[in-house]
């Protein structure tokens, strides 16, 4: 049954980032949701005509299924804001900081949440010698779902010093953020609304959680809930929940984390927080939600429900 009347979502997909296929899973799925639901739906996928044709089909609110830049870094979302229309998800200041791997540091380390050091590097200075001890991590600065991660090992399996002619993900880049090599466990914490949800261990079948493993079935195990000492799993409740606080996050957000066993509580270590996190079948927040009782139409009416609070959309007897 359904928790809202009867609306017009469009649903904000695809684009052209590289997570657009990601984004279209997750589009489809949400838009199949509304209409079993009895809602009209208009899908749209991103161009750029993207503002004249979401003011063609003039939605009650939009659906931001988007992942990766525009659609999660505050452009999409400036240009919803100008068009006065209701939509999912953070706003702009949110989606600018929370991107930027960077900038989500400011904001967090000072209030307590614990991330790992680093500093951002110039790719062509990777060349000339490591910005870091060995182990360490490449990543962009502004992507998601772990596209141009690289594990530059003591082994040298980029070279030593990393050879023009390795074929690095990260090769596309500008500038990179290298953090030291966090050992251990994968761990990821869903918050929707106020409720940080539950602890999800993420066990590849093989090398580390990139882009293939998080979207391919059967490459990651999902050990849900987590098998973790309990005093763990209660500080990514805490971090997950407070980092969506501190950054202003709306409707839902996962925070992902690296957890060295050997270390206990110092050990944990908040990677990042997406504020637009998928809706593929394999997509924890659905998985999370559903753990808690929350089925998937339901949980896409729930961030719906949201952003109409948050615009004052939402009708008269609706929360």
């Amino acid at each position: 049954m359904s928790r809202l009347p009867k609306l017009h979502v469009a649903v904000l997909m695809g684009g052209w980032a590289s997570e657009r296929p990601v984004s279209l899973m997750s589009g489809e799925g949400v838009a199949e949701a509304l209409i079993e639901r009895g809602h009209r739906v208009t899908r749209i996928d991103m161009d750029r005509q993207v503002a004249a044709r979401l003011a063609d089909a003039d939605p009650d609110v939009v659906f931001n299924a988007l992942h990766g830049v525009p659609g999660e870094d505050g452009t999409v979302q400036g240009m919803m804001d100008l068009m006065g229309v209701p939509y999912t998800h953070s706003g702009l200041a949110t989606s600018v900081i929370a991107i930027d791997k960077e900038l989500t540091k400011h904001a967090l380390v000072p209030h307590g949440i614990p991330m790992p050091g680093g500093r951002i590097v110039r790719s062509e200075d990777l060349y000339q010698g490591d910005p870091l001890p060995r182990p360490y991590v490449l990543k962009p600065v502004n992507e998601g779902s772990s596209v141009g991660v690289a594990i530059v090992t003591e082994g040298g399996n980029y070279g030593n010093p990393i050879n023009r002619d390795s074929k690095g993900p990260w090769q596309e880049f500008p500038s990179l953020l290298a953090e030291p090599y966090i050992r251990g466990r994968e761990l990821t914490t869903a918050v929707l609304g106020e409720r940080a949800l539950m602890v999800t261990e993420l066990v590849p079948k093989s090398g580390f959680y990139d882009f293939d493993a998080k979207y391919t079935d059967g490459m990651t195990q999902h050990v849900c809930p987590a098998e973790i000492p309990e005093n763990i799993a209660r500080l990514c409740l805490d971090y997950a929940l407070r980092a969506h606080r501190l950054l202003g996050c709306r409707g839902t957000s996962r925070s992902d984390f690296r957890w060295d066993d050997e270390l206990g509580e110092e050990g944990l270590f908040l990677l990042e927080t997406n504020t637009q996190p998928g809706m593929t079948p394999l997509s924890l927040v659905p998985e999370q939600a559903r753990y808690c009782g929350i089925e998937y139409g339901e949980l896409v009416e729930i961030i719906i429900e949201d952003a109409l609070r948050h615009f004052g959309r939402l009708p008269e007897g609706q929360g």
